[in-house]
């Protein structure tokens, strides 16, 4: 099998293993709606625009009003990657496996949190949210926590429908233990729940770039300015999240010049950011302390 053939190979692979692993894929918008731009990290989003009503007159009627399809063009603002060498040695027979378990590894545990905290961090971070500080140590306190979301995006007129909640395992634990009717009735009204590790649940963090001193680890981490997140209810329609999968690059032994070894390289390009006209659709709650 050549290189190219290879990589075609774990495309589908890689894309299951993201939308099983990742916490934050069920907000992916439509891929039909997005288009490629001109450059390479740039996506095409329609926005659709109208007035709204005007006064009806006997004599001339309906008052003229226009409605407006057009093309934002945004810049992808998650672009990360890595490059791996594989001795040639080491699975001689089996490199194509010997990459699958690396992929797969590799997406499951520093990809997708990597791309959770940060979508989440980009969401929180957003000027003009619902947002509240508070530190939540009782069910009662919750439930008061979420019902005061929910309020807060019902007075915007935002849909309920679509509204999702992402939270922590503890707080989502003291509203479970509750077990009463107050706390079944808040749980209820979310399109879905998830559960957050705190590890990926900051209002902001920090990633490493792979080369500096000190970070050449790469990853994240949360950032000295960062608060860590109780909750957050996200509108999907008010996200603009698309991912780019990128096909695995791969350089045969016999193509490395450095080394006898197959290099695999995984590039990760996509965008988390949110319409300026639904930033009522996002809702945080954060620690105090």
């Amino acid at each position: 099998m050549n290189a190219i053939a290879l990589a075609k190979s774990y495309v589908p692979l890689l894309d299951a293993v993201y939308q099983t692993s990742s916490l934050t894929s069920a907000l992916d918008g439509a891929s039909e709606l997005a288009q490629a731009g001109a450059n390479a990290n740039e996506l095409i989003i329609p926005t659709l625009t109208m007035q709204g009503l005007g006064k009806y007159s006997r004599n001339d009627g309906y008052v003229k009003g226009d409605v407006t399809m057009t093309n934002k063009t945004v810049t992808c603002n998650f672009d990360r990657g890595r490059m791996f060498s594989v001795d040639n040695m080491d699975n001689a027979e089996t490199a194509g496996l010997a990459f699958g378990r690396l992929a797969g590894e590799f997406i499951r545990t520093k990809v997708v949190p990597e791309l959770d905290a940060f979508r989440f961090a980009q969401y929180a971070s957003k000027t003009g949210i619902g947002s509240k500080s508070e530190d939540i140590t009782t069910g009662e306190g919750a439930v008061k926590a979420l019902r005061t979301a929910i309020v807060t995006m019902d007075d915007a007129e935002v849909p309920p429908e679509e509204r999702y909640l992402f939270i922590t395992s503890t707080i989502l634990s003291l509203i479970e233990d509750m077990d009463t009717t107050a706390s079944k009735a808040v749980l209820a009204m979310f399109a879905k729940i998830t559960k957050v590790p705190q590890g990926r649940f900051y209002t902001a963090i920090t990633q490493n770039d792979g080369t500096t001193k000190g970070q050449e680890a790469g990853g994240f981490a949360a950032a000295t300015t960062g608060k860590a997140l109780n909750f957050m209810v996200i509108h999907k329609p008010a996200v603009i999240q698309f991912e780019k999968h990128i096909a695995p690059k791969i350089i045969t032994p016999e193509a490395n010049q450095n080394a006898d070894a197959w290099k695999y390289g995984y590039r990760n390009v996509g965008i988390a950011d949110a319409y300026a006209n639904k930033l009522a659709g996002i809702y945080e709650n954060h620690v105090a302390t």
